[in-house]
């Protein structure tokens, strides 16, 4: 079953391009809706509880298929700040850079996102239009 989806998908959209269009420095309440709506889209595109993402203050979120963690510290665990979190999602920031340069914490056999990323495709929202 997908998980429940908490922000809605225009709301999510909207915030991601607010914050994009700032540089990844937005307001935080449109931060925290981006990295929210962003998380629950990993949710749906790698579902499972293999890997724990968190990006905090603003959320956390199980993925990827494979063995199911049950109790405890998960163990693989990716964590980043929200500003590395959404330049990851939409390909502002490439995987592999933000590993090299510590931007990314993954601990953990499974723990990365390699062909999971980006979210969302570099460049304007495709959805919108002029």
């Amino acid at each position: 079953m997908p998980p429940r989806r908490r922000v809605p998908v225009a709301a999510g959209r909207e915030a991601l391009a607010v914050c994009r269009s700032a540089g990844f420095a937005a307001d935080r309440d449109h931060t925290a809706t981006a990295v929210r709506f962003t998380l629950e889209e990993l949710a749906v595109v790698a579902p499972g509880r293999t890997v724990e993402v968190r990006v905090p203050p603003h959320g956390a979120a199980q993925c990827v298929e494979g063995p199911v963690h049950r109790r405890g510290t998960p163990p693989n665990v990716i964590e980043t700040d929200p500003a590395t979190w959404l330049a990851l999602v939409t390909g502002d920031l490439a995987w592999e850079e933000a590993v090299d340069t510590a931007r990314v914490r993954a601990s953990g056999q499974r723990a990365h996102l390699e062909g999971l990323l980006p979210l969302l495709p570099p460049g304007p929202d495709p959805e919108q239009t002029d």
